[in-house]
């Protein structure tokens, strides 16, 4: 007797309920569902994955990097008393604020996403984005409250969301992604804070193109007053507001996602509606299986055998002895001890702009229009030439020459070139220094800024995996605020208002980055492998696979035949 057969499917997306409805064992129904996802070639539902899951990290990219050019159009409208520019308490505060609401969302929301599931809070980091967008570009400054005061308090509630998406994309995309291209699949998502970033500087340039016969006028800071502050203001709030457009667009697919196999049948141990999950988002569908596509997976001969699975059930007391172990702590220490290290250099290294682009002739003009268009420009230049190509030389390498060995080398490399910037900054032309910060940039997305993201939703068990995340990813966003608020005044260390201290600086990146390259060889290669094979060889934890599994294996690869 045969499962009633469900409806739908078709040649881009195969309807697998059907395949399942005719096995009778709940394991072995757990053991095809996980080899389907493991072994199924890269197809659309692939693509949709990375696109949903990568608007958010476009979006996360661009509010954060979209301040930086924002301050600029701020200080004009604001601050023509001091020349154009926010006082550096304020300017500190702006960027650290997006930081301090992300180290939030990453350690809350990796906890809930383990507590409660991936699908119910899927969604809700980008709502919250969303509201922090919006409010911010609709901040006014008033009698009893500084337009500084609310900048940050938005920024934080937005980096709160931003920290969210961290944890929740990065498991989710592992969870559903194909073993042999998973690094690539999650590479592909990170890699869009590059685009990210490149929208930010495109938006930006055009904006300030369209208030060019207002800006142009103004040839200081001194001139830009009445329609060039007005047009300073508006255009800063553009720049920020845009931010949340591309976040509406993969809302509705966010919400509707169905909950990740691994997670039903191992946390939540449910392993039908697991079963009829996979099928149903594998076959293009969107939203969890209902009752009647559930029914069709349950045994049609009334047999319920249990799920047999090696691994004990989440609690802060299992948490604790799990990684009270060395064997288990030591990946946790690697992955947010090399997380930490590599984000103060990365986030440090943005306070160099200003000299990069000044070295290149895009910063620093009087005319109020030159100035910001060439802020703009420059920013393309350098993400374009840095950032973006490091990002998809990553996703091409990461499975097949692994995730510890680019980052290891990359740590080595950064090293290397911060040692020479440190050390040899006054003896630098500016077009050296220009090419080193381009090497430091590229050097960073393909190598330790993408594996940092990647290996922490492979290594640890599916029962922890969001909550380890999202602890890594906080340690980074910590790193990120030393940057910004210890490592920053040291730039101006001796002359304010300069940047004489700023070889120092880059010494003290390369510090950093050496200790990065040690913390490294704590963590082990994720490539090729499946979720259950690194659970069981790192954390020692043996998943069942069902009864049969070497048995069946020659006619399972047949079943997974679309």
């Amino acid at each position: 007797m045969s499962a009633k057969l469900t409806s739908g499917g078709n040649a881009a997306f195969h309807n697998f309920v059907n395949d399942f409805a005719h096995i009778s064992d709940p394991n072995e129904r757990r053991r095809l569902a996980l080899e389907k996802i493991d072994n199924a070639p890269f197809g659309w539902y692939h693509i949709r994955a990375i696109t949903v899951a990568g608007i958010g990290f476009f979006t996360d990219a661009y509010d954060i990097f979209a301040i930086n050019i924002a301050v600029t159009m701020l200080g004009y409208a604001y601050y023509q008393d001091r020349g154009g520019k926010l006082p550096t308490n304020s300017d500190t505060a702006v960027k650290a604020a997006t930081s301090g609401g992300t180290v939030v969302g990453q350690v809350f929301f990796g906890w809930l996403a383990d507590r409660i599931g991936r699908k119910r809070i899927y969604g809700v980091e980008l709502m919250i984005i969303i509201a922090g967008t919006i409010g911010q570009s609709l901040s006014a400054q008033g009698p009893s409250v500084n337009i500084i005061g609310l900048l940050v308090f938005w920024r934080v509630i937005m980096g709160i969301g931003i920290g969210g998406d961290y944890p929740l994309s990065s498991i989710i995309t592992s969870e559903f992604a194909t073993t042999k291209w998973r690094g690539a699949i999650m590479g592909a998502v990170f890699a869009n804070q590059g685009w990210g970033q490149l929208a930010a500087a495109i938006v930006a340039l055009v904006v300030t193109r369209g208030f060019k016969g207002t800006l142009s006028a103004a040839n200081s800071t001194a001139e830009c007053l009445g329609n060039c502050q007005v047009a300073n203001d508006k255009m800063w709030r553009v720049v920020v507001g845009f931010g949340c457009v591309p976040a509406c667009f993969a809302l509705y697919f966010r919400l509707t996602i169905p909950e990740t196999p691994r997670y039903t049948f191992d946390v939540a141990r449910q392993v039908d509606q697991a079963a009829a999950d996979v099928n149903r988002y594998i076959g293009g569908d969107m939203g969890g299986a209902n009752a009647e596509e559930v029914k069709a997976l349950k045994d049609v001969e009334g047999v319920q055998s249990p799920v047999e699975l090696n691994v004990p059930k989440a609690s802060f007391g299992d948490f604790i002895s799990h990684f009270g172990q060395w064997k288990h702590g030591k990946i946790l220490l690697g992955t947010a001890g090399s997380w930490c290290f590599l984000d103060i250099a990365f986030y440090g290294l943005g306070l160099n702009n200003s000299t990069i682009l000044a070295a290149i002739g895009y910063a620093g003009q009087p005319n109020v229009y030159d100035n910001i268009y060439n802020v703009c420009v420059g920013n393309i230049i350098l993400t374009c030439a840095g950032a973006i190509p490091g990002y998809w030389f990553a996703v091409a390498t990461l499975d097949t020459v692994g995730r510890k060995t680019l980052q290891i080398v990359g740590f080595a490399l950064l090293t290397i070139l911060f040692c020479i910037i440190g050390f040899a900054y006054h003896k630098l032309s500016g077009h050296a220094l220009l090419a080193l910060y381009v090497l430091c940039q590229l050097f960073e997305n393909w190598g330790p800024n993408t594996t940092t993201f990647i290996v922490p939703g492979e290594v640890f068990p599916t029962r922890y995996r969001s909550t380890a995340h999202g602890l890594s990813a906080g340690f980074g966003k910590v790193g990120a605020i030393i940057a910004q608020t210890a490592i920053a005044p040291l730039r101006t260390h001796g002359c304010p208002g300069g940047s004489c201290w700023l070889n120092h600086v880059m010494e003290i990146f390369a510090l950093f980055m050496l200790i990065g390259f040690f913390t490294s060889f704590l963590i082990p290669e994720t490539k090729r492998k499946t979720l259950e094979e690194i659970s069981e060889q790192y954390h020692g934890e043996y998943n069942y696979r069902g009864p049969s599994a070497e048995a069946s294996s020659e006619s399972s690869e047949k079943k997974l035949e679309v």
